[in-house]
């Protein structure tokens, strides 16, 4: 696991400032709540406090309990879903610590934490046990029944969370996985206005949970998004059943459920129709983010169990870690790891203050500049939050691959750690959006130029000396991006154009990847400057290669890959 003090890196940043102005409304708090900071430096502090308590519990509870964990899993006991033993210890160690409802305002018994501390314990837990961070991370549900629900609900339900009750998000269905305009769970009105759910949902991450937000259809008649709402289903009503949990091949020990809604009290959340067209975006956004978090937290548990194996393990008198065969997969994953911290924490840093602003927006009018800035920021979150997902989780399974690589025979020996990170790490590039979804996410960027404004601003910054050379490869690949862009819009074929969009989402990340890591290769040498060296070459690699495929690809060779 990374240092918790190498984690805090990632607040010495100038937007942080910015952020805590936010969050903290000129510390009004310090008046009624005597654990809220009275200035920037104690907030920092009290966020560096959070992450070391987080990182305590992590290494001494959660990670020692995760063999057991994943030996034993969950299991069902009449129609109830019951934890594997040593995740309640968990449970209850993150409730002793107060990581519950963690960024939630004080008044409701929450810490005020940025969106960007929470993606730090996120990945502390995730490299401890992803599979508990699925559970725990899964109080981010809470942030939209913040936004969108009514005063008396987030009076009701979110002191709960910061109690430490579980969530959990029920979208998908056994006919609507990744295409939830297809969601029929169906949510009708008894004549004094209760709603009530009907129907299955399935592939419901820790969907036993204590407090549900479900997506169903409340408008009769409809078949497509616009006839879905959000409700809130509280398990103390009853009236849902867990009919299966999955036999999974990793996170064992996050359970997945199937669920059977049998005229279960709901209320609704928000307004009605906007389930999914506004809902459901703002759950899995700040999902796809956690799932960022997780990647990177697997990664850095992935790269320590390779390099711990490769000093002690010697082939022919020699540490295999000298090994170039070796060395050269370890230093791609720690440049990748770095390079998914990167993006993690500054796209966390635009979502923190996009969502603060829009907070402040319902306290009061926003200032003309505010509503540009907040503008600005949701553009660049909305831009960024599918390229971290996407090139974080398939970092992920790279780093779990590669590590049961280093270990050899061994790595396929369930007793070492390197298979089971290779178990677990398989789910995050599918659940929360495939990266094949985040393509789709991100390619209008790609089209509309927003990827290559960013860029061209990000190469306007001073680096230092040592990675300029470094810089003048990037700019040699943002010249092969503009021209594979401009190609693929000229020729006009949607087929070809959906065709070709993974390779210019993968050279999309490679540049601004590489270009957040000189940042960080900038301000600290020691700390970044091989991973940067690694990783823009790497980049360079995949631009040069992706580049020759779209520029010597025509609609005609698209007949060649149609399956038969």
């Amino acid at each position: 696991m990374i240092e918790a003090k190498k984690l805090q890196y990632y607040l010495d940043s100038p937007l942080m400032k910015r952020i805590v102005e936010l969050k903290e409304r000129d510390f009004t708090d310090k008046d009624q709540f005597d654990y809220a900071p009275v200035s920037y430096e104690d907030a920092i502090e009290n966020y560096k406090r959070v992450v070391d308590i987080t990182d305590e519990v992590a290494q001494n509870i959660i990670e020692p309990n995760s063999e057991s964990v994943d030996l034993e899993g969950p299991h069902l006991e009449n129609n109830r879903m019951v934890y594997a033993s040593k995740t309640y210890e968990n449970l209850d160690a993150t409730r002793k610590a107060g990581l519950w409802g963690v960024t939630m305002p004080r008044q409701f018994g929450g810490l005020n934490l940025p969106m960007t501390v929470f993606s730090m314990l996120s990945e502390l837990v995730s490299a401890a046990d992803s599979g508990f961070q699925n559970i725990w991370s899964l109080q981010s549900c809470i942030d939209t029944l913040y936004e969108f629900g009514t005063p008396e609900q987030q009076a009701k339900y979110i002191p709960r969370i910061c109690a430490g009750e579980t969530m959990s998000m029920d979208l998908t269905e056994p006919d609507a996985g990744s295409d939830l305009q297809h969601v029929m769970l169906k949510a009708t009105q008894d004549a004094d206005g209760t709603w009530r759910l009907n129907g299955v949902k399935r592939f419901i991450t820790n969907g036993d949970s204590d407090i549900h937000l479900v997506l169903a259809r409340s408008e009769e008649g409809t078949r497509d998004g616009r006839g879905l709402s959000m409700f809130i289903y509280d398990k103390r009503d009853g009236g849902v059943d867990v009919r299966h949990i999955e036999n999974k091949l990793g996170i064992h020990g996050s359970p997945t459920c199937e669920l059977v809604y049998k005229n279960a009290k709901a209320e609704l959340c928000g307004e009605r129709r906007l389930g999914l067209i506004k809902y459901v975006m703002s759950l899995m956004n700040g999902a796809r983010l956690g799932i960022a978090a997780q990647s990177v937290g697997l990664q850095q548990e992935a790269y320590d169990q390779a390099l711990a194996y490769a000093r002690e393990r010697k082939q022919f008198g020699e540490a295999i870690v000298n090994f170039p065969a070796v060395y050269d997969m370890l230093s791609r994953t720690k440049a990748k790891l770095d390079a998914s911290r990167a993006i993690l924490y500054q796209t966390s840093r635009y979502v923190d203050i996009y969502k603060t602003l829009g907070d402040i927006s319902r306290e009061r009018k926003l200032t003309a500049d505010e509503r540009k800035e907040m503008k600005q920021y949701s553009r660049l979150a909305d831009a960024f939050t599918p390229l971290g997902k996407g090139m974080t989780s398939e970092y992920a399974n790279q780093a779990a691959y590669d590590c049961v690589s280093v270990h050899g025979g061994s790595g396929f020996i369930m007793e070492y750690k390197a298979q089971r990170l290779l178990r677990d790490a398989r789910i995050f590039s599918i659940y929360e959006g495939t990266t094949q979804l985040q393509v789709v996410a991100a390619v209008r960027y790609i089209t509309n130029g927003t990827y290559l404004n960013i860029m061209k601003e990000m190469l306007t910054d001073e680096v230092s000396e040592a990675v300029e050379p470094l810089r003048g490869r990037i700019v040699k690949c943002v010249d092969l991006y503009t021209e594979a862009v401009e190609k693929v819009k000229a020729d006009e074929n949607q087929e070809e154009h959906d065709f070709l969009a993974r390779r210019l989402y993968n050279m999309t990340g490679d540049i601004i990847l590489s270009l957040l890591l000189l940042r960080d290769a900038t301000k600290d040498a020691g700390e970044f400057e091989k991973s940067a060296n690694v990783f823009v070459r790497m980049a360079e690699e995949e631009c040069i290669g992706s580049h020759a495929y779209i520029m010597n690809f025509k609609a005609d060779d698209l007949k060649n890959f149609v399956a038969e």
